[in-house]
């Protein structure tokens, strides 16, 4: 039985391209200024201690900025990182630099889902303000309100069947009840492992080579939302 659907972000509702060709290079050269201006607040602080902690040569804000910046030419998936993008974006999309893309066939599916009293949860590499913004600030307009919970790389890599079995927990559903949405296999691996039921989203315009047969590791394949099938797995 499908009683909730998690889903992943980037090539899944969204284009990879947005996130590589927009809000990356816009992170990147706004980073400079974002920590002379608020590297003395708390929270943005905290991230920035991280980062000179994991590498213990870092001793100066500049080589901290050049640091990050290389992971995100890198798109490492490290969570000061994300966390400093998210409050970066924040400014961006509430100065309406630019807008999230979402697929046309992602919304209204997400739309329907949520009439039909399915909960609906994000879970993203990128961190869980960034992941509001994203939704909030949408091409389809604000579609947070359909969102019942979000989960970021706190609950754990995205590649490690314990980061689904701990999100199950907090949604407080069997893995089992739970419906994965991903293009990445490896996640799909996971969240399989976990006991999820899981469907690959295989977008021509981010994958244009198909993953067929044993590139798609045994998990249900759809190109859009629109085929996803919520039936007993």
């Amino acid at each position: 039985m499908t009683r909730a659907i998690l889903t992943d972000i980037e090539g899944t509702t969204s284009s990879i391209s947005f996130v590589k060709d927009v809000l990356f290079p816009y992170a990147r050269r706004a980073l400079p200024g974002f920590v002379r201006e608020h590297g003395h607040e708390p929270e943005v602080r905290r991230w920035l201690d991280a980062v000179a902690i994991e590498h213990g040569s870092i001793c100066n804000d500049e080589v901290i900025v050049e640091t990050l910046q290389g992971w995100i030419d890198e798109d490492r998936k490290h969570t000061a990182l994300k966390a400093l993008q998210g409050m970066i974006w924040d400014a961006g999309y509430r100065d309406a630099d630019f807008t999230a893309h979402i697929y046309p066939d992602a919304a209204p599916a997400l739309r329907q889902w949520h009439a039909e009293g399915l909960p609906l949860y994000v879970y993203s590499s990128g961190s869980v303000p960034a992941q509001k913004l994203f939704f909030g600030h949408s091409d389809a307009g604000d579609l947070t309100p359909l969102i019942s919970g979000w989960f970021d790389t706190e609950v754990g890599g995205k590649r490690e069947a314990d980061s689904y079995r701990r999100i199950a927990d907090h949604i407080g559903l069997p893995a089992s009840d739970i419906v994965f949405l991903s293009d990445v296999v490896a996640e799909l691996d996971a969240a399989r492992e976990a006991g999820m039921q899981t469907r690959l989203v295989d977008r021509l315009q981010d994958y244009p080579q198909p993953r067929l047969g044993t590139d798609a590791s045994g998990h249900e394949r759809v190109t859009g939302f629109e085929q996803v099938s919520l039936a007993n797995a």
